[in-house]
């Protein structure tokens, strides 16, 4: 998103819409549960009004979506996907268009929806695409989506607006742009500072849900006094008022996001498309066997006020929350630290089972090794952003074990061929207290998750015998299944692998890579002892 052009455009836009609209007629450009339809097969009732926009803009929007579970942060809130996989070569199975304009008319919104060609790719992108992903934002939604409801109908706003924050972050907290362009709704540092939100060395509220939202919702109200068509405004948010003032100028005058559709920019002309396929989606998902995919972190949580220096380690250490939940619910604060002050009170959320404990522990959570964290009452030395990117995880597979009776981290420890040490950085672990059921995260080199899978289902003794096993590390399972041939490789498929956990073993590569290479028509189809030809990057 490209908003860093100030208020002081939106306002000159502002004096430039009014000359335009006394050019005009006035007409009638919201309605509610219409939808214009420029469709590609007949249907009864519906007249085509405009130039039929026909592109696929949807490797725009992919490669957004696939940052979403790419992200070290999303990495942290779900378990690892069960089928990410070349999707990209699944074929296409398109349903009539008088079917996705019957499901379009039945939604109701207060903003438009088309339907065009480039609104069926985006759906299509969504609902076969990209299911994985788009299962994770369904859970996310259930977390955000009364945040962004509450704060559009405080404003008399449309609540599908919502849908903006799968568009411009995949609802992503910690999402960061190529322009550097931050949190869910996706802020420039400038816009952000014009919307009064902190951004600094230990707070970034771009990345908070609530304060971002409230932002979000202001900038969307700002706009729609100018154009006073939603569709205009969604366009404007992504690339700015003076892209969509020249788009209007150049189609002579034209208030219409399709008449003047071919202006604007590229990535702009999907933006609306892409919104109108995520309310869809997000409304007939189970149409689509889609189901949602929770977080990993409690979705009822509730605030506490915080006025004094307070690191997440101390509220971890006491109330056995881990930090990762208090990092995934407090996505603001950078280095796990609330800077707060008497005069200057910061909020913490976490799960609505604490609050008691916290309160019951206020006291002790804030003295619990004081002097180490804040020598003298003061912040120094800080941490690098290590808690996003920490660097003993770097490039490893996650796996999950849950605590069974008469397990302790020694003996977990051995299963997994880690350090004790290292089990007890990555869960917060203090004294070696481990409870039956807690659900432990452990690090293994690339490409052993598979060796490891079957650990949480096996019996004790099964186990110790488990641990005698040499694990397969990413050089030597590699290694073992490689061989030279000039510029390429050949890698022999094992058992249980698939395109994008081979493509893991190689830097660089994806799974489209080695789909091209071999010339393969269904990626699922492949099978072991199959080789497959890679070209390794340098």
């Amino acid at each position: 998103m490209r908003k860093g052009l100030g208020i002081l455009v939106v306002l000159v836009s502002f004096t430039i819409q009014n000359v335009f609209a006394k050019r005009i007629e006035k007409a009638a450009i919201k309605r509610i549960r219409t939808i214009e339809v420029v469709a590609l097969d007949s249907v009864q009732g519906y007249q085509k009004k405009y130039v039929t926009p026909d592109e696929n803009l949807n490797d725009i929007f992919a490669e957004k979506i696939d940052s979403l579970v790419n992200s070290w942060y999303m990495r942290n809130v779900f378990d690892r996907p069960e089928r990410i996989e070349n999707q990209d070569s699944i074929p296409i199975v398109s349903l009539p268009d008088s079917i996705y304009i019957e499901r379009l008319q039945a939604i109701d919104s207060y903003v438009d929806l088309s339907f065009n060609k480039t609104v069926k790719n985006f759906i299509e992108l969504y609902t076969q695409r990209r299911r994985d992903q788009v299962e994770m934002m369904l859970g996310l939604a259930g977390y955000y989506f009364p945040i962004f409801e509450e704060e559009l109908d405080r404003l008399d706003m449309p609540l599908e607006l919502k849908y903006m924050a799968i568009i411009e972050s995949a609802l992503n907290p910690a999402a960061r742009s190529r322009a550097n362009a931050v949190g869910l709704w996706q802020f420039m540092y400038g816009t952000g500072k014009m919307y009064k939100l902190e951004i600094g060395t230990f707070v970034d509220e771009r990345r908070d849900p609530v304060k971002s939202t409230k932002a979000a919702a202001r900038y969307l109200n700002d706009l729609y006094r100018i154009y006073k068509n939603w569709h205009l405004v969604i366009a404007a948010y992504n690339c700015g008022p003076g892209n969509v003032n020249k788009a209007i100028r150049r189609s002579g005058g034209a208030r219409d996001y399709w008449s003047i559709y071919y202006r604007l920019p590229r990535e702009t002309r999907g933006y609306v498309p892409a919104f109108i396929a995520a309310a869809y989606v997000m409304t007939n998902y189970e149409k689509h066997n889609l189901q949602p995919r929770y977080p990993d972190f409690p979705i009822v949580a509730d605030t506490m006020m915080v006025n004094s220096y307070l690191h997440f380690k101390q509220v971890a250490e006491i109330t056995q929350v881990p930090i990762e939940v208090l990092r995934a619910l407090n996505p603001q604060y950078r280095m796990d630290i609330i800077p707060a002050k008497a005069d200057k009170p910061y909020v913490l959320k976490i799960p609505i089972e604490t609050v008691a404990d916290f309160i019951d522990n206020e006291e002790e959570i804030y003295a619990f090794k004081r002097d180490e964290f804040f020598p003298n009452n003061s912040i120094i030395n800080p941490q690098s952003r290590s808690t996003y990117y920490p660097t003993d995880i770097k490039g490893k597979d996650k796996v999950i074990y849950t605590v069974k009776s008469g397990d302790n981290l020694g003996f977990i420890s051995e299963w997994y061929h880690v350090g004790v040490s290292d089990l007890r950085y990555w869960n917060n672990i203090h004294r070696n207290l481990i409870r039956v059921g807690q659900k432990l995260s452990i690090y293994v080199p690339a490409g052993q998750a598979d060796f490891y899978a079957d650990v949480n289902r096996m019996s004790f003794s099964d186990k110790q015998a488990f641990k005698k096993k040499t694990p397969v590390t990413k050089a030597g399972s590699t290694s073992q299944q490689v061989t030279k041939s000039g510029e390429f490789v050949y890698y022999t498929v094992r058992r249980g692998e698939n395109l994008w956990s081979i493509a893991r073993k190689f830097p660089g590569v994806s799974n489209n890579d080695i789909i091209r290479w071999n010339d393969i028509n269904n990626g699922k189809k492949i099978f072991p002892g199959q080789k497959l030809k890679i070209k390794p990057r340098s």
